[in-house]
This record gives structure tokens, C-alpha cells and sequence, in this order.
């Protein structure tokens, strides 16, 4: 379990550059998260909304119209074969002239482009085709069963699909017609048929159309026509857990339509319904809510993405600049401001390290404590702008006679100081070769213009031995500085 207290205490423990750097990152990335999280929930509820409201309701009633143009004009067609008094007369007469029906057949086949047309006389039991005789139907046929069990139905006309024997079993929508006589006796049945691949081929466009699935599903709950032709006649959606709890309300017929909702595996399922009374089935039109709503999800990787990549740019700028202030920033704790070079503060950890070297490696180290000649009259003369003109001027020549592990520090006012390693031989050296760069390269401005600057500095040296400090060293060398500066100035002592 997280121990919220440790976190907070180990967060407090962190620099305050460290903690500004995970506080921007946290509230960035948690502001990006929540922002694309609330746009997401926003655009999910806008596409569901569209779906249920506008899309869905929409498509449906677009198919039950276009199914409607496919499936009625045959219905029609059938009903007026099973009103035609031509083939009324020719059954009543007893079926003498195979070859006249089977022309009037191929003519209705032909003319209205359907791929069967078919009587079956209830008295002989024979099945005409456009093609001529097929067959003598019998009970004890499977193939024939749709013909008995249509007669039990008792009803004007029905549809069935159905393997078509007369064109190499390929699958049928059969317009069922009774064809009866004048006295309402049953002559037997007529109809058309449709090729399944013509419907199939439409759901199929219309399945890219919509980026759905659409099929037809009688009231016994069987599909009768569907996209993929292997499952028709052979699934109920009784039999399937999604459709359970709405199986028998659509199927029910007590609505015209419907709107519901369920899951498929990993899938959220919107469907849609419509009762077609015309063919006493329904319309079933899918869509994965999941693939709607790919392109939002899309969308919103793309702006979290993007998020993430503009918050890295900002927690870089935020890093540099924090690190640009805070190297100003512990810079100016141990430099002067004027001239650039260390301050006393800075001194004095210097002072410490050189002393523990001493100490521990027996390693050497002396101070030279620099003065400018006469600086106050220089002030009081030429103003304080030259006074720091001279300043800077001292503190550059310095650091170009001073080694890498030299170090130039501002002691204050006029006054500088210089750690050098090595014995006091070494620092006298080191300060005469200062004194003579200072005074030879000296130079600055007047109101007058350029000219050359008698500026000169005295330097006193004083080399750490066993049992000095900070304060006892810096005496020694402030004490030779005195001598040189009672010796006349522009010299080095010690």
C-alpha cells in the first residue's frame, strides 16, 4: 500500500527545482489526461446520440424502403399470375398443353427479369417452369415440403427461401401464391422467384454503405436473408445469448420498430428493427459502436499524443530555464557582480578545500592580497564609471596569468585576492608577472578621449604553514601588502 505521508516527505526533501519540475510535469500531464478524457466522453456521447437518434433510425427506414422496391413489385407480380384467368382456364381445363404454359411462364420470367417463375398444380401434383415440367411434387420429398407446408398456412401468399432444383439448387426467394378457381377452390400454387445473390449483393453494399450489418430475420426468429449465405435458414436469434431479454420483444411484432443494445464478445452492439407486414419479417440493421467510434478514439490519441509531445517541450523549456536561473542564481551567490570573478563567500570554501589539502596531501598553497595604487584619488578624479573601468580592467588581467588551479576572488572595494598553489616563491613570482601585465595593458577612457592610465597595484604574499588559519594567513598577507605600500607602492612583498 503507497504511504502517502512517506511520498510527501521524500517530496519535500527534493531541491525546489526538482519539485517545480514534477509539480509542471504532474499538473500538465493530469490536465492533458482529464482535458482528452473530457473530450472523449464528450464526442462518445455526441456519436452515440447521432447513432441512436439520426444514423441508425435513418438507415433503417432507407433499407425497409429499398427492400420494399426489391421484394413487392415480384409480390405484385405474383398476385396478378394468380388472378390471370389464363392460367386459371388452363388448369380448370386440365393442364392439356404443356408447352403454352410453359411460354407464358418463361414470358413472365423474362419480361420482369426474375430468375424463376412456377406453377404447381394442386390436382396433378406437377411443378411447371419456365423451362417446362420439373417434377411431381410428393410429401415424402424434402424439397417439396415448402409447398405443403404454404397450403397449411391458409394465407394469400408468403415468402420462403429455398434451394431452386430447377437452376442447379442455387438459393431463392420464392413469392408464394394461391392460385384459386372461380368458386374459391384450390388450384394450386404460382410465384416468382428471386435470386438470393441479387439481395445478398444489395445488403452487402449497403453493409459498406452504412458500416453495418443488415439481414432479415422471419417471425420464428430464423434469418432468412443475410450477407454471409451460411448462416441462412440455419441461426435463430432465440438460440443466441446477445439477442436474449429481446429475442421475443422484437419478434413479439407489437412495435413497428425498436432501438436496442447489447454486447458480442468485446463488442457494443446498436441495433435497430422494422417489422416488414408485407413479408411478415424484420429488418435487423447492426453497427459496432466500437468501429464509430474508432475514428474519435483516433482523434483523441492524436491530440494526447500531441499533448504529451507540446508537455515535453514545455518541462524541457521549464528544465533549461530553471537551470539557466538557477546557474545565474548560484553564480551570483559566490561572484561579485561588477567584475565577474569569486566573492569572500566563495572564498571561503575555497580557503577550507585548499586547507584540508594541506592538511591531508601536505599540498602547498599561499595568498597574494592585490591592491590598486591610489584607487580613491582615481575615484574622486575620473568618477566611479572609471573607478569600475579599472576594476574589471584588474580582474582581466588576472585571470590571463592565473593557472587552472588559480582562483581570483574580489575581497572588496579596491582589494583582491589570489589562491595559488605552490610555495610563496611561486605566488611572488605569479604576482610580479600580474603587476607588470596590469600596468602595461592598463587603459581606459576620459572626457578627453583614449589615453594611457598610470594604474598600478601592490601585491603582498603570504604562504599557509602547520598551525595557520584563514584569519592568521590573511594578517601575514596583509601585513606584506603594507610593507609594499609603505615601500613606495608598485611592488610585490612577502
Amino acid at each position: 500500500m503507497i504511504n502517502m505521508k512517506n511520498i510527501i516527505n521524500s517530496f519535500k526533501r527534493l531541491s525546489i527545482k526538482s519539485r517545480m519540475i514534477i509539480s509542471l510535469t504532474f499538473i500538465l500531464t493530469v490536465s492533458f489526461i482529464t482535458t482528452n478524457y473530457m473530450n472523449y466522453r464528450t464526442a462518445h456521447n455526441s456519436v452515440r446520440e447521432n447513432l441512436v437518434n439520426s444514423v441508425l433510425p435513418l438507415t433503417r427506414d432507407n433499407l425497409y424502403s429499398e427492400i420494399q422496391t426489391h421484394l413487392i413489385r415480384p409480390i405484385f407480380i405474383s398476385s396478378l399470375m394468380a388472378n390471370d384467368t389464363f392460367l386459371k382456364d388452363w388448369a380448370i381445363a386440365g393442364e392439356k398443353n404443356i408447352a403454352v404454359v410453359q411460354k407464358y411462364l418463361k414470358t413472365i420470367q423474362k419480361k420482369y427479369g426474375f430468375f424463376s417463375a412456377f406453377f404447381v398444380s394442386e390436382k396433378t401434383g406437377r411443378y411447371y417452369h419456365f423451362k417446362g415440367l420439373h417434377k411431381t411434387i410428393s410429401p415424402s420429398d424434402p424439397h417439396d415440403v415448402w409447398y405443403y407446408n404454404f397450403i397449411k398456412l391458409n394465407k394469400e401468399y408468403d415468402l420462403d427461401v429455398d434451394t431452386d432444383e430447377a437452376a442447379g439448387n442455387k438459393l431463392t426467394v420464392f413469392i408464394n401464391h394461391r392460385l384459386t378457381g372461380y368458386n374459391g377452390e384450390l388450384l394450386g400454387v404460382t410465384g416468382v422467384g428471386l435470386n438470393l445473390d441479387a439481395i445478398t449483393d444489395m445488403l452487402k453494399s449497403h453493409n459498406d454503405i452504412y458500416k453495418s450489418e443488415i439481414y432479415l430475420v422471419d417471425r420464428k426468429g430464423t434469418i432468412q436473408v443475410h450477407s454471409d449465405e451460411s448462416i441462412i435458414e440455419k441461426i435463430n436469434i432465440r438460440e443466441q445469448p446477445e439477442f436474449a431479454g429481446i429475442a421475443e420483444k422484437i419478434l413479439s411484432g407489437k412495435e413497428s420498430s425498436g432501438m436496442y443494445e447489447f454486447e458480442r464478445g468485446e463488442k457494443h452492439i446498436l441495433l435497430t428493427t422494422r417489422f416488414i407486414p408485407e413479408f411478415d419479417w424484420f429488418l435487423f440493421v447492426e453497427i459496432d459502436e466500437g468501429i464509430r467510434m474508432s475514428g474519435v478514439l483516433s482523434g483523441i490519441k492524436m491530440n494526447l499524443l500531441f499533448g504529451l509531445f507540446i508537455s515535453g517541450i514545455i518541462i524541457s523549456i521549464a528544465i533549461a530555464t530553471a537551470n539557466y536561473f538557477q546557474g545565474r542564481i548560484s553564480r551570483m551567490a559566490v561572484t561579485d557582480e561588477l567584475t565577474g570573478v569569486y566573492n569572500r563567500k566563495e572564498f571561503d570554501r575555497q580557503f577550507k578545500k585548499a586547507a584540508y589539502s594541506f592538511q591531508r596531501n601536505k599540498t602547498p598553497f599561499s595568498l597574494i592580497i592585490i591592491d590598486i595604487d591610489r584607487f580613491k584619488t582615481i575615484n574622486d578624479t575620473m568618477g566611479h564609471l572609471m573607478g569600475d573601468e579599472i576594476l574589471k580592467q584588474m580582474a582581466d588581467s588576472a585571470s590571463k596569468s592565473l593557472r587552472l588551479t588559480d582562483t581570483l576572488f574580489r575581497w572588496g572595494g579596491d582589494e583582491f585576492i589570489i589562491l595559488t598553489y605552490g610555495n610563496a616563491d611561486n605566488a611572488r613570482l605569479m604576482a610580479e608577472r600580474l603587476r607588470t601585465i596590469f600596468a602595461e595593458s592598463m587603459t581606459g577612457y576620459t572626457g578627453n578621449g583614449r589615453k594611457k592610465l598610470k594604474a598600478t597595484i601592490s601585491c603582498g604574499v603570504a604562504e599557509f604553514a602547520k598551525g595557520d588559519t584563514m584569519d592568521s594567513v590573511l594578517s601575514k598577507a596583509d601585513a606584506a601588502l603594507y610593507r609594499a605600500k609603505s615601500k613606495g607602492r608598485n611592488r610585490v612583498e612577502g
